[in-house]
């Protein structure tokens, strides 16, 4: 294989697009100095697998792209192609089947290199042993620059051996011969850690061995376990469709229950709206049924207190009536005791008229003794009528206060009933209006407890005046 044209894109100072052909004997590149000489033949051993920026003259590899210039900007791409004239079939076997290789390097700023040969994408590997079996490549010391010839007297055998290698066109065959030891040395290592392997893959062959038939346990257990399952949910299914049946069922009868109550919570909603339309008339007749009970509680309490006011004003009285009757009994006595004196004084002033009547002193004196036995008598005599006049009154008043007492009693144990029997009824229709649905029934009762209220209103006021 030969070279036969090379072709340069973004690379160093070739910012557009640039080939040159490389015909057969001797091609010289002359030119003064910084106009890019040396820049083609890094061009070369870049395309040809050049890994070290260093060698590139660079800081990276990035700066092998076009930086720019005063007139130009800087590119983000660089591309060099090597073209190779394969005519006499020298190419490896897997590019040996066309005329030309084209081996291509292109690279992006921060993303790498790409290498392809004819279009498709190649390790860096493969295209350095692709120049390495032409005895030749990046490195090559057929790639001649400033100083290398003194490198080459001075090199130590190791180096030499190397250019010889390439001379004699086996630097390709070391280089797989290399890579085969290496695959060769992996492969042993390889195979001990196999040998390794299969020592604890034997160790485990009995713990397998259990694992199989407790693997074959747990798979006939499994089956059996599946059955048992479909055999419950079958059971289960059968059991959800009959309670599916009983619930439709009850369903459908919970449904009309449903329209039912639906149909009676609308009546009731009517009634309701018809009974809070009269709430305000049964809560007007509630009021005025509350206001009656009120007052006739209020009387019953006047009643029983006027009760024992006359209780104790009958105490009074007989007190006084016991007091009356002792006064009349002392009178009595200093009466009897004064017609003793007077029947004595008249025996005596008998004796005197019979025994002729004595000197006029002793006359005197009796008379005067009689006179004032009769004045007292008198005294005694009016005072015992004032008395028995003032004792008849008292027990006049006595037999009045015990008659309108026991009128009072009975009126208030009559009132007492009477107020008993409103409060039961006024209960009885407070809860019946409650629980009447029609408004009609309700008015009537409502109308019956306004009259019963003012009939025991009426009783009251009697009562009242009774007392007082």
């Amino acid at each position: 294989m030969k070279f036969s044209r090379l072709r340069l894109l973004g690379f160093k100072s070739f910012v557009e697009p640039g080939e040159f052909v490389i015909e057969r004997g001797l091609t010289g590149i002359v030119g003064p100095n910084g106009c890019g000489k040396s820049n083609l033949v890094e061009a070369l051993r870049w395309v040809m697998g050049e890994s070290s920026y260093k060698n590139m003259r660079a800081s990276g590899m990035d700066d092998v792209i076009f930086s720019g210039s005063g007139t130009r900007p800087a590119r983000n791409t660089a591309e060099v192609t090597l073209f190779l004239d394969n005519t006499d079939r020298t190419a490896p076997a897997a590019f040996n089947d066309a005329d030309e290789l084209q081996v291509s390097r292109r690279i992006e700023r921060e993303a790498g290199s790409l290498y392809r040969i004819n279009g498709k994408e190649a390790r860096a590997k493969d295209v350095q042993l692709l120049f390495a079996d032409q005895s030749t490549g990046a490195r090559s010391p057929s790639m001649v620059g400033q100083g290398r010839i003194g490198e080459l007297i001075q090199a130590k055998p190791q180096a030499r051996r190397a250019l010889l290698e390439e001379a004699a066109g086996i630097s390709g065959l070391h280089t797989r011969r290399h890579e085969a030891e290496l695959r060769l040395k992996a492969a042993e290592q390889n195979l001990e850690r196999l040998d390794d392997v299969v020592g604890e893959l034997e160790s485990q062959i009995d713990s397998l061995k259990r694992q199989a038939r407790q693997a074959s346990r747990f798979k006939n257990l499994s089956a059996d376990i599946r059955k048992a399952e479909a055999t419950l949910l079958h059971l289960r299914w059968t059991l959800a469709k009959t309670q599916e049946g009983d619930a439709r069922s009850a369903l459908a009868a919970a449904t009309t229950l449903v329209g039912d109550r639906a149909a009676a919570q609308m009546a009731a909603a009517r009634e309701q709206g018809i009974g809070a339309h009269r709430l305000p008339d049964l809560r007007d007749a509630e009021a005025a049924a509350a206001a009656a009970f009120q007052r006739l509680s209020i009387a019953k309490t006047q009643i029983e207190e006027e009760a024992g006011r006359i209780r104790s004003r009958q105490v009074e009285l007989e007190r006084r009536l016991q007091q009356l009757d002792g006064d009349m009994a002392r009178e009595e006595r200093m009466v009897r005791d004064n017609a003793d004196i007077l029947e004595r004084l008249r025996a005596e002033e008998a004796s005197l008229n019979s025994e002729n009547a004595g000197a006029a002193e002793r006359e005197a004196t009796t008379r005067a003794a009689f006179e004032q036995a009769g004045a007292t008598l008198s005294q005694s005599e009016a005072k015992l009528a004032a008395l028995t006049a003032e004792r008849a009154e008292a027990a006049a008043s006595r037999h009045q206060i015990e008659r309108t007492l026991r009128e009072t009693a009975e009126r208030r144990d009559r009132f007492a009933r009477q107020l008993a029997e409103v409060d039961r009824e006024l209960s009885d229709i407070v809860a019946r209006i409650s629980g009447l649905p029609d408004p009609a029934e309700k008015r009537l009762l409502v109308e019956d407890a306004l009259a019963r209220l003012e009939e025991s209103e009426a009783g009251a006021i009697a009562a009242e005046q009774a007392v007082a």
